[in-house]
């Protein structure tokens, strides 16, 4: 099935265009992780999971592409959204689009032998939307009023409503067995490995120092046409180091069989060395065409400082990326300017469309959305990294501030009761402050305090699910189909929800019913429209402080790896290593 169109893949193809069908097995990968991990269960929000654990529900990835979990539907990664049959060889959508049935293929099997049945996708299901697991997955899927085994292969999802994408979503539940746990409440389900049927096993765990999957030799799906070319690793290792130095200095010294950098200075500066000289190691630099959504610093507006939209806007002037850009990134990066930054048919443009114009003329809040995007647009033009483009920049955000009640006086900006205006924030390694420092000088130009600090991966993951920060660096929006997810994003109700994705806690009914229309279009036209009036209308709010965004991969690998001459269009290029590279025989 395709979200609004014909999907590229006939129902005879043999394997997806963008993988070698030919691809050898066997190998080592050993890859890095930073900081640590305690837990085996990627579906809670206490503790930090072991990477290589995680899934994909519709562009929001959780850890790394998942090498235990298989889903009822699988993704095509060149295509915007067509799901293709994996648990699951049928799939069939009620002509009262009120339900889905679901056929699981008799060969599935999990790790253990024992087949994956129906009442495992509903134990799977009726697990993920209890209490104990993520909210997440709540929003994702609210629309579902039950599931239903119709018998021991056949499952039948039945909906509140008519949604235009949950039979498609659904596809994506990440199954796991009924034993899993031995009937134990989820979240006691902290250090036992999942019972599932991906393509590989955990093997051995050394308890936030390292952890190694073992491809299945029995894996039940390795032939069919959305597997063949995939997985070919026979073990894959994940060293955990404490900071990025020692993952540099380990790829370096020959540990590591690859590493992805997300640093431009770094890759320019530092993959040098004996192993990079005799071509043991390749630098590649591989130019992608995802949709990489918004990635900037979060304002958590729970927070008053940030309550007024003219504070948000200052800030953002504050943000001097194109000198950044220039002194930093060797003028390899380009501002964020969209919460689907990337895309030709979902970004919102200066000129409105005839059809976004439509469906803005028929919102129920149309009053209340043109209020709020009065004025030119709102996307940064930059200040050309020149001293006169930041002193122009500065001196409008002084003037907004002034505008929202905040004055300057004994030493600091301060509001009407005398606080100082301050704005603390936590990182997890030190590779952000070469980007934040900057930024500290210019909002201190400002009066503004601003005070980073290093802190455990795992303490920041619990502060985020808590909305206990003032700000940080996120990435909001990103998926290619936009849908269910973005209630989770930017819903009023995911805004009080612990662990929710709402990170700045939106709560605007304007943002609620943009986010209806996008879920109830009917086809990838009416999306697009609907997704570029909401993207208007968040750029306007000024949510979020746009930061920049690569339309290339830096990978660094041992040149005994070898990968497929396509690089698909959605895929990140962490999980395009783990599904489709191979190790070349010696």
């Amino acid at each position: 099935m395709g979200m609004g169109y014909v999907p590229k893949y006939p129902a005879n193809f043999q394997h997806f265009d963008y993988v070698n069908p030919d691809a050898p097995k066997g190998g080592q990968l050993t890859l890095s992780a930073s900081g640590s991990f305690d837990k085996l269960n990627p579906f809670t929000l206490r503790g930090q999971i072991a990477v290589g654990m995680g899934y994909n529900l519709n562009g929001f990835v959780f850890a790394e592409y998942g090498l235990l979990f298989d889903s009822l539907t699988t993704p095509s990664e060149d295509e915007p959204f067509s799901s293709y049959g994996l648990l699951a060889e049928d799939i069939a959508l009620a002509p009262d689009q009120l339900s889905v049935t679901f056929r699981l293929r008799r060969e599935a099997r999990f790790s253990n032998g024992d087949p994956v049945l129906a009442a495992d996708v509903k134990y799977s299901f009726d697990t993920l939307m209890g209490k104990e697991a993520s909210p997440v997955f709540r929003s994702y899927w609210g629309d579902v009023k039950r599931a239903v085994v119709v018998d021991a292969r056949t499952i039948r999802f039945e909906f509140q409503r008519r949604n235009a994408e949950l039979h498609m979503i659904l596809g994506q539940l990440p199954v796991f067995s009924r034993q899993w746990g031995g009937g134990k409440p989820l979240s006691e389900l902290q250090n036992e490995a999942p019972l599932t049927s991906g393509p590989y096993v955990i093997e051995q765990v050394d308890w936030g120092k390292r952890i190694v999957y073992k491809r299945r030799p029995d894996y039940w799906a390795a032939y069919l046409p959305v597997r063949r070319g995939m997985f070919n690793f026979d073990r894959v290792t994940y060293q955990y180091f404490r900071d990025r130095l020692g993952e540099e200095e380990a790829l370096k010294v020959g540990e590591l069989d690859a590493l992805e950098e997300f640093g431009i200075s770094s890759w320019m500066r530092k993959y040098k060395g004996r192993r990079f000289d005799s071509g043991e190691i390749v630098k590649a630099e591989i130019a992608h065409h995802r949709m990489t959504g918004m990635q900037g610093l979060v304002l958590n507006l729970r927070r008053p400082q940030f309550a007024d939209m003219r504070v948000r806007r200052a800030l953002d002037l504050a943000f001097d990326f194109d000198w950044l850009n220039q002194r930093i990134f060797y003028q390899r990066r380009l501002r964020t300017a969209s919460y689907f930054t990337n895309t030709d048919d979902l970004m919102a443009r200066p000129t409105i469309s005839p059809e976004e114009q439509a469906l803005i003329n028929s919102l129920q809040h149309r009053d209340a959305y043109l209020a709020g995007t009065h004025g030119p647009f709102p996307v940064s033009q930059g200040t050309d990294a020149t001293a006169e483009g930041l002193r122009r920049n500065l001196k409008e955000a002084q003037r907004l501030l002034a505008e929202a009640g905040w004055s300057f006086r004994d030493g600091a900006l301060r509001n009407a009761k005398g606080e100082a205006f301050v704005i603390r924030m936590d990182l997890a390694d030190r590779s952000s402050e070469v980007v934040l420092a900057p930024y500290a000088r210019n909002l201190r130009r400002l009066g503004i305090a601003f005070e980073y600090r290093l802190a455990d991966p795992s303490i920041i993951r619990k502060r985020l699910n808590e909305f206990d920060f003032d700000m940080a660096v996120g990435m909001l929006g990103g998926s290619s189909s936009p849908g269910n997810e973005l209630y989770d994003d930017f819903g009023s109700k995911a805004a009080d929800e612990v662990g929710s994705q709402n990170l700045p806690g939106i709560k605007d009914p304007v943002v609620d019913e943009l986010v209806d229309r996008i879920v109830a279009s009917p086809d990838r036209q009416a999306i697009g429209a609907a997704t570029k009036a909401l993207d208007r209308y968040l750029l306007y709010q000024h949510y979020v402080v746009p930061m920049y965004y690569g339309t290339q991969f830096f990978m660094a690998h041992k040149s005994h790896l070898r990968h497929p001459a396509e690089l698909p269009s959605r895929l990140l290029a962490g999980s395009w290593l783990l599904t489709m590279w191979w190790m070349e025989p010696h």
